[in-house]
């Protein structure tokens, strides 16, 4: 087998795990690292290392989604030396180090944005609000974009969500997010607490039932909240309000939470519906 028969194994073995580059492979049996195809600009977080000697074999790490594999020509599982080993785990070491740098920047200015923001009166002052029906709740706004703050376990603010008039939504580059939430109500001496993706969807919830609504942002999320919610409340009931998605996502994210902690599921009966759409239009 030559380098580039080798180098076209250990391409294919990523891509069917889902971990693709464009990246130049070397093969020198030296951890390297790779940007993935869906990763943003400057980000670089596939490590891989290939050797060439005796049976040609290899190791490669996507740090996001935690798949680790190794793999080699004979097909047999590939060992790896005390020293990769350590070098792997340093590499793993200064990754995580780089994602805490950013995470730390990303709530700094998080903070500071949030801070000298302005508040937002009423529904009335943005259109996204309007678009939705739904009260501001001590929201702020930037640059036309509406800000939602979100908050870690430990009740710190990490990250921001804009949403301008389009209905348009990103947050702070290098931000948290995973067991991040935004709140709308009050929390203390809380028996219940509703779990949701999105803002307008928490909002038109509290406004209708008056509980602490816990927001997610993502139906990916919907666990990880769930269970910082459960350590934060371990006596509440716990209600996760999911989405009733054509694809299944938002129903299979939300039963996979309540089961994750106990909690119960309340999912709206109209395909393609979220909460904010059926309190809107009045649809059981």
């Amino acid at each position: 087998m030559n380098l580039n028969d080798l180098i076209d194994a250990v391409r294919a073995d990523m891509a069917a795990h889902g971990v693709v580059t464009d990246n130049k492979l070397i093969a020198d049996g030296v951890l390297h690292r790779a940007k993935h195809v869906d990763d943003k600009s400057g980000h670089l977080n596939i490590s891989y290392l290939i050797h060439t000697d005796g049976n040609p074999s290899w190791y490669f790490e996507y740090f996001p989604s935690s798949i680790k594999k190794t793999g080699s020509i004979s097909g047999e599982r590939k060992t790896l030396s005390l020293s990769e080993r350590r070098q792997i785990e340093a590499e793993r070491k200064k990754r995580q180090d780089e994602r805490h740098q950013r995470q730390k920047s990303a709530a700094e200015k998080a903070r500071a944005i949030w801070h000298q923001s302005k508040p937002v009166p009423s529904m009335q002052d943005h259109p996204y609000l309007i678009k939705k029906s739904v009260k501001p709740y001590g929201l702020r706004q930037s640059r036309g974009s509406l800000l939602i703050p979100l908050y870690s376990e430990s009740r710190e603010q990490v990250n921001l969500q804009f949403i301008d008039g389009d209905g348009n939504k990103r947050f702070l580059s290098g931000g948290k997010k995973k067991a991040c939430f935004s709140v709308i109500g009050e929390s203390t001496g809380i028996s219940r607490l509703l779990i949701c993706e999105g803002w307008a969807t928490g909002a038109s919830l509290h406004e209708e039932l008056g509980v602490f609504v816990m927001v997610a942002m993502d139906a990916g999320n919907l666990e990880p909240v769930a269970q910082a919610a459960r350590r934060l409340f371990p006596q509440a009931e716990i209600i996760i309000a999911g989405d009733n998605d054509k694809s299944g996502t938002g129903q299979t994210a939300a039963n996979k939470a309540a089961l994750s902690i106990g909690g119960k599921v309340l999912i709206p009966q109209q395909a393609d519906h979220d909460w904010n759409d059926v309190l809107m239009g009045g649809i059981a």
